[in-house]
């Protein structure tokens, strides 16, 4: 028996394999049950109308043979905004890279000039119902902690706007560089909602809770050069007449991490990770288990014999 709520009620559907929302509406009085699938099925019907919507610029992949891979975020008559469709490729584009050891570094920038991700795409969440919001928001939070999961470091290049969604996909990344004079902020309390997509989460771990819920609380924006003084973000640098400084500083950051050695790396992530939810003696475990983990590699070994014959070493990822 289901008491009458006003929040969503998730559950596992095993028949279908699929996530199902049950949510009580009380405009109608009644429960709404919405798939992910059925919420997919209305935006592609909405955008295939004559003058409804725009087709989706995909979010385009590009690799590099020394192991930087980056996602490009090129959707411009909606800056980047976190649609349904879009967030569908995005998550896409994650599954297909994440077992893929050449993918060294993995940076996500944009292709629209002056905006890296404006947040949410509240103009089609106009159109959604109740259970469809939160449906779709439930989807957004997956796709934020498909990208803090990823085996290797993730970067984050910030050349303009990253507001709402868009920081929260931000700190979602394991390093920030921003432009000096981008503009980012969790800005939700200003339009009546609170973040959704990790932000209450992951902004008080990486500024403290204190400094996290005063720019939660008055969805402060701050630029590229106060998020550094923060420590919001790793790197802030002048912007260029391309608008594209914050990705050159990236590509030199991602270039330091290549010569390492990328199963180091790897569970280097892990470790602390996974350190950073538990307590410290049973952070010490994991990095123990870590460590054990790298022990046996090809690379250690190679490590320990370059520091012997004083050259630099050569690591394969084995």
């Amino acid at each position: 028996m289901f008491s009458a709520v006003h929040t969503p009620f998730y559950f596992f559907c095993e028949a279908e394999r699929t996530s199902v929302i049950l949510f009580y509406s009380q405009e109608n009085k009644a429960w709404a049950c919405v798939t992910p699938i059925t919420l997919l099925l209305k935006v592609e019907a909405a955008q295939a109308q004559p003058g409804v919507g725009r087709p989706e610029a995909s979010p385009k992949v590009a690799r590099s043979p020394a192991g930087i891979t980056e996602i490009l975020m090129n959707r411009p008559h909606a800056r980047n905004a976190l649609g349904h469709v879009f967030v569908s490729e995005l998550l896409g584009a994650l599954a297909r890279l994440r077992d893929d050891r050449h993918v060294r570094v993995l940076l996500f920038r944009s292709g629209v000039k002056g905006v890296f991700c404006a947040g949410a795409d509240l103009k089609e969440r106009e159109q959604m119902s109740e259970a469809e919001v939160g449906v779709f928001v439930q989807r957004l939070r997956g796709l934020m902690n498909e990208i803090a999961a990823f085996p290797a470091p993730t970067i984050a290049a910030m050349d303009g706007y990253a507001l709402g969604g868009g920081l929260e996909l931000a700190l979602a990344c394991d390093l920030r560089v921003a432009a000096s004079s981008a503009v980012m902020g969790l800005i939700e309390t200003t339009r009546g909602l609170l973040p959704g997509a990790g932000g209450t989460q992951r902004l008080p771990r990486c500024l403290g809770v204190a400094l996290a819920k005063e720019l939660i609380f008055t969805g402060r924006r701050l630029s590229g050069t106060q998020a550094q003084a923060l420590g919001l973000v790793n790197h802030a640098v002048a912007q260029n007449e391309e608008g594209n400084a914050a990705y050159h500083r990236a590509r030199e950051l991602a270039q330091e991490i290549l010569p390492q050695a990328p199963i180091a790396v790897r569970l280097g992530k892990v470790a602390i990770d996974r350190g950073m939810e538990v307590d410290i003696a049973s952070g010490m475990a994991i990095e123990g288990m870590c460590y054990a983990q790298n022990i046996p590699t090809q690379d250690r070994l190679e490590g320990m014999a370059a520091f012997r014959e004083k050259r630099p070493p050569r690591f394969v990822g084995e």
